[in-house]
């Protein structure tokens, strides 16, 4: 059901375009604004989910308190020692640390940044920031100085919580260029050097220890659900980052929708386990490892700061969740690896295993296009004894029945082949202006490639879709956010005149109502010959051709054809997290199997390996064979000499691709694609030695 208005109470207001801010009434408040201290209207419906009792935070946690005190809440490992604070702990020490903010000086709707890697203070940090009627402002650890200063001098940072010594030193170069700031606490690792006005983490318990109970609790009174408690920074592809702001109805509200929606079970019945590790200042991970798992009373544990680099699959052999959300790089990397694992097993496992992913994938097809059908055959029982359970214990993933991926794109290689392995990967998909999920596949409603049906409460509307059922798609419910901080033009691009949300994504419908993303009105490539082009489907269905390829990006903006950037998959140093130029194994192996000795991207890149030349070029023409118009066929390419990366700056935090950035990056590259040539007439024409 959408909302179609009429748009004629607008008009008198501004002739600028439909969609633009009506005036609010004297007053009163609207659904959105850009100030931080404001309030809005909630979007309140009459029935079912969305019309449950808005909470503030500090009411959901008492809540959970009340009705888990005494389960665990937090564990972490310090060396060999598990610790753990249960809720009522956990409580207790928000409170202290709300107090310890306040006599820092920590003002009403002021920032507190936190930024470090995902640990027990940085939960209590942004709680406590909240009772004490600040912002929680998570920081990204890959930020430069300058981004880190960015964030604290638009949030008006009273007070900047780091992780260590290196974090530190960001802030303390940028430290005179932020007017508001009051504090610095360090949380890990003994403090290298005495300042004032820095504390180490026992220091800044301390200070709120015996502070009385009153201040804080008229604070805490004092809030409503329809003001901001959170800001988020999106790492903007183009411009400075945008500080969304999220209200206390939009975290508990969206907390108990996801929660019910997805099934998580209540602690006092069977206790809800997650692992804690991408980063806390993304939307995603807070609304997991934070919020969601409060609703239900689950514990949240916490890998360690090297997880992404290779210590994951320890802790949830350790943990053993009972719910997991990965983003599509962290499901590669298994996929990846299981591949190696297999290459090197026995003819005999190896048949094993293909029989046993061949009988999963058909059960679970069939599952998933006829609903849960009755008996599944003894083939799949058997193969789940033999093969299915074996692979989850070795994943760590034998208690987890809620696999999930977001953030970024996934393949339907890799969705079918944790599919075959009997791992079902849900998708759901949102955005920081929406609280994260605005749509979640469930196992009564999943669909391989869909991102599945919308939350309760919520609704979509595609706008302006076109012949084929495409459109813009726009969210409505009680998860869209305030509107961005000191931003009132950015939050008028956001919300139309009626408060729907514009994602800036494609998408379209099936006749059963699931969702399945087609592109970015952003990312759309409209060529000179004005066919519009989205470019993730074809720069999947190359990297599916060519095993080889690590990552492609598709070029073809108002150019006459389609060219693109590829890279090879490469080892990534341990500590930096750069690509290296040695290849992985798995790469080596492909190597071989086409008859090439490379070991190097070195070796290959710029086309100087014959070989894999060649065989780039067959998997390309493949993809070409597939092209639904000459226009949608890839024409030139390359192979760069190193990988996209977090830390080059092509990928952003969750890995997906910053397409500008790249553009910009290897701009002499692309322009060699567009040369004129003395004899334009194939297009598989060299051009003339220099």
């Amino acid at each position: 059901p959408t909302h179609t208005h009429t748009h004629t109470h607008t008009h008198t207001l501004n002739t600028r375009r439909p969609n633009s801010l009506p005036v609010p009434a004297a007053g009163g408040c609207g659904l959105w604004t850009s100030q931080g201290d404001a309030e809005v209207n909630l979007r309140m419906g009459d029935s079912g989910l969305a019309a449950e009792t808005p909470l503030t935070i500090n009411q959901m946690f008492t809540l959970a308190v009340e009705r888990f005190a005494d389960y665990t809440a937090l564990s972490w490992k310090e060396g060999e020692q598990q610790k753990s604070l249960n809720y009522r702990e956990y409580y207790q020490t928000c409170r202290t640390a709300a107090k310890s903010f306040l006599k820092l000086g920590l003002q009403r709707y002021h920032g507190v940044g936190i930024l470090g890697f995902n640990s027990s203070e940085w939960f209590i940090s942004d709680i406590a920031a909240v009772l004490a009627g600040g912002f929680a402002v998570g920081i990204y650890t890959t930020n430069s100085p300058e981004a880190c200063q960015y964030v604290a001098d638009n949030s008006k940072a009273n007070i900047i919580v780091v992780e260590n010594h290196k974090q530190l030193q960001k802030i303390l170069q940028v430290e005179d260029k932020l007017p508001h700031l009051k504090a610095i606490i360090q949380y890990k690792d003994a403090l290298k050097e005495k300042r004032p006005n820095l504390y180490s983490w026992a220091e800044f318990m301390e200070l709120g220890r015996d502070e009385p109970d009153a201040p804080l609790d008229a604070i805490i009174s004092s809030q409503k659900p329809n003001q901001c408690c959170t800001l988020i920074y999106t790492s903007g592809t183009t411009g400075q980052p945008k500080g969304v702001m999220l209200s206390h109805d939009n975290i508990t509200w969206t907390a108990l929708a996801t929660s019910r929606h997805v099934g998580l079970t209540d602690a006092t019945h069977t206790q809800e386990l997650v692992v804690s590790y991408l980063p806390l200042s993304h939307i995603a991970a807070q609304m997991v490892d934070i919020w969601v798992t409060m609703r239900v009373g689950g514990a949240t544990y916490f890998a360690q700061p090297d997880a992404l680099k290779g210590s994951l699959v320890n802790t949830l052999k350790e943990v053993r969740p009972t719910a997991f959300m990965g983003v599509p790089r962290v499901w590669e990397k298994m996929q990846e690896k299981m591949k190696s694992v297999g290459a090197k097993s026995s003819t005999v496992r190896r048949k094993l295993a293909a029989w046993a992913k061949d009988v999963g994938l058909q059960t679970n097809l069939t599952k998933m296009n006829h609903g849960t059908a009755g008996r599944t055959p003894l083939s799949y029982q058997l193969a789940k004894k033999l093969v299915f359970k074996k692979v989850r214990k070795a994943l760590g993933l034998d208690r987890c029945n809620k696999c999930y991926t977001g953030a970024a794109p996934i393949t339907k290689d890799t969705l079918e082949f944790f599919l075959s392995l009997d791992i079902p990967l849900y998708e759901l998909y949102g955005m920081s202006e929406s609280t994260g999920p605005h749509t979640i596949s469930i196992p009564e409603a999943f669909k391989l490639t869909s991102c599945g049906k919308e939350i309760p409460g919520c609704k979509t509307k595609l706008h302006n879709p076109d012949e084929g059922g495409n459109g813009e798609i726009c969210f409505w419910g009680r998860h869209v956010f305030m509107g961005y901080i000191n931003m009132p033009e950015k939050t008028e691009e956001a919300l139309d005149a009626e408060g729907w949300l514009h994602s800036g994504d494609l998408g379209k419908h099936d006749q059963n109502g699931f969702l399945f993303i087609t592109g970015r009105i952003k990312e759309l490539i409209i060529t000179a010959g004005g066919e519009n082009i989205p470019p993730v489907p074809i720069e999947d269905a190359v990297k599916e051709a060519v095993p080889l390829i690590s990552n492609a990006m598709l070029i073809g903006d108002k150019r006459k054809f389609l060219s693109m950037l590829l890279t090879i998959k490469c080892q990534l140093n341990t500590e930096s997290g750069d690509p290296e130029d040695e290849l992985t194994p798995e790469a080596i192996e492909l190597c071989r199997k086409l008859g090439s000795n490379a070991t190097r991207v070195s070796e290959i890149a710029g086309g100087q390996d014959r070989v894999i030349h060649a065989a780039v070029q067959e998997g390309i023409n493949r993809v070409n064979k597939e092209a639904s118009s000459n226009a949608q066929r890839i024409q030139k390419w390359i192979i760069l000499d190193r990988d996209f990366s977090l830390t080059g700056g092509e990928l952003g935090p969750t890995m997906k691709l910053k397409r500008p950035v790249v553009a910009k990056m290897y701009k002499e590259q692309i322009e060699n694609f567009y040369k004129e040539l003395a004899t334009p007439t194939t297009p598989d024409n060299t051009p003339p030695p220099k």
